[in-house]
């Protein structure tokens, strides 16, 4: 796989939850990948390029059975791989949207799912381009309480504005993909209207707090049904009291109970990718937002590994 990955710092027992670590992925149906990136520019909380290391220690806690629901080993049904971490240096965007870019395509060219870790918001784009290339009718489930759809002046690439260059670059359908989560306060007005100008749907979490979980995810699978799904998930989506370690914590956001149960509601959608990032590991206290993130992307898994074509056995 050339030179892009990080081949020598992974090695068990430091890959995610013990999974095998190497590149060759014949058979494989999911890989994970550590994107340790972020693009130093915010103003006082750098430090999400170490988050694939912390979530990777941290998921030493996660257990790979969720019983009665989900009592067996997603891991194994996937034959999961950890791939290591993509080699990047931080705030060389460009730079490291193309290598990420790279990275993705061969993982997801050879069949399987990656599963990611960041890293800032910066690391969407590289992964959404490589992704689009193999499914033009993707859809995306942004999970935030951010839209990343911000306007670009004086930052004309920035983390909050992925998901605006990615409607321009015609990467995903903008009518079928959703942000969902945004709440708290802002630089500029009118961040919510110009995610919708751009023709994403919107759930505020105020909506979502009104509607109810069980609603919303009922709204979501119809709407994305039959889409390929590209799952975004940054942390900060969480209420800080469960999630503090994140490069732009907003208070007054789901428990970890009412977020994980959101997640696990999904079930049924055809994920082509799932991506957790804005994991900040100097901004933790004691690793629970690693553990999150850990949590996260293993019931991700659990999703994956119960689309039909990966079930074999009793679920």
């Amino acid at each position: 796989m050339g030179d892009i990955f990080d081949r020598g710092l992974f090695k068990p027992p430091g890959t995610f939850m013990g999974l095998d670590y190497g590149h060759d992925l014949t058979g494989r149906r999911a890989a994970v990948l550590g994107i340790p990136y972020d693009n130093g520019a915010h103003p006082s909380r750098i430090g999400a390029r170490d988050g694939p290391r912390a979530i990777r220690e941290a998921s030493r806690l996660i257990r790979r059975f969720r019983p009665p629901d989900a009592d067996f080993d997603p891991l194994e049904r996937l034959r999961a791989i950890d791939c290591g971490d993509v080699i990047l240096v931080p705030s060389m965007l460009d730079e490291a949207e193309a290598v990420i870019e790279k990275a993705i395509s061969l993982i997801a060219g050879v069949g399987a799912v990656p599963v990611t870790m960041g890293g800032d918001g910066s690391v969407t784009l590289g992964q959404l381009r490589a992704i689009a290339k193999l499914r033009p009718d993707l859809a995306v489930l942004h999970v935030d309480s951010h839209t990343d759809a911000n306007p670009g002046e004086g930052r004309a690439k920035a983390t909050g504005n992925t998901f605006v260059r990615a409607a321009e670059e015609g990467l995903l359908d903008v009518a079928a993909s959703t942000h969902l989560g945004m709440r708290g306060t802002f630089y500029n007005p009118g961040i919510f209207e110009k995610a919708r100008d751009l023709g994403y749907g919107l759930i505020t979490y105020e909506e979502m707090r009104t509607r109810g979980v069980d609603d919303v995810v009922a709204g979501l699978k119809q709407r994305l049904a039959g889409r390929p799904v590209y799952l975004c998930w940054d942390m900060d989506f969480f209420d800080p009291s469960c999630a503090p370690g994140v490069c732009a914590p907003i208070p007054g956001g789901p428990s970890a109970e009412v977020g994980l149960r959101l997640l696990r509601g999904l079930e049924g959608l055809d994920f082509v990718a799932f991506d957790i990032n804005t994991v900040s590991p100097p901004h933790d206290v004691q690793g629970i937002t690693a553990q999150l993130a850990a949590q996260v992307m293993y019931d991700c898994m659990v999703l994956l590994s119960r689309a039909p074509r990966n079930v074999s056995g009793n679920s």
